[in-house]
């Protein structure tokens, strides 16, 4: 996989570090894009540096960690061609990047066992985009400019 992004405000500070521990622990090469303290950030500021990233394929993947995630899948979404998806459970990890294609993993700090989201994280990274009917589905994604 090429390079991956992380990043994360304030309130999801702390699992980001934790996840960043385990990309090491599974050899992904990521990039941290801030914050770098648990000091106050808005989160729409690091969403778009590392949406706008995957957007442009200066990045294959990206990894997004807010208080519950919301914030953070909402920004990213906003960018063409990213396909953020908020997980809560190994399930719904995979089958956002088996289904969707989801380029971008949003995790909530303050709602998820830092071990579950290590786990979801994984199971995220592992699981390849089935093709087949959802590649059709996964272009009609994007929003025609009126």
């Amino acid at each position: 996989m090429s390079r991956l992004l992380i990043a994360s405000d304030h309130a999801g500070f702390e699992l980001k570090e934790r996840l960043k521990a385990s990309l090491e622990r599974l050899g992904v090469e990521y990039q941290d894009l801030g914050a770098h303290s648990a000091e106050p950030v808005d989160y729409p500021d690091l969403a778009h540096r590392v949406a706008r990233a995957v957007s442009l394929g200066q990045a294959e993947r990206g990894v997004l960690v807010c208080g519950s995630g919301q914030g953070m899948v909402m920004t990213a979404n906003r960018h063409r061609g990213v396909r953020a998806a908020l997980a809560y459970d190994e399930q719904s990890a995979r089958l956002a990047r088996e289904h969707n294609d989801a380029n971008i993993l949003a995790l909530g700090g303050r709602a998820l066992d830092p071990g579950h989201a290590e786990r979801i994280l994984e199971v995220w990274l592992e699981t390849s985009f089935a093709g087949g009917r959802h590649q059709r589905r996964i272009r009609k994604i994007d929003a025609e400019e009126e």
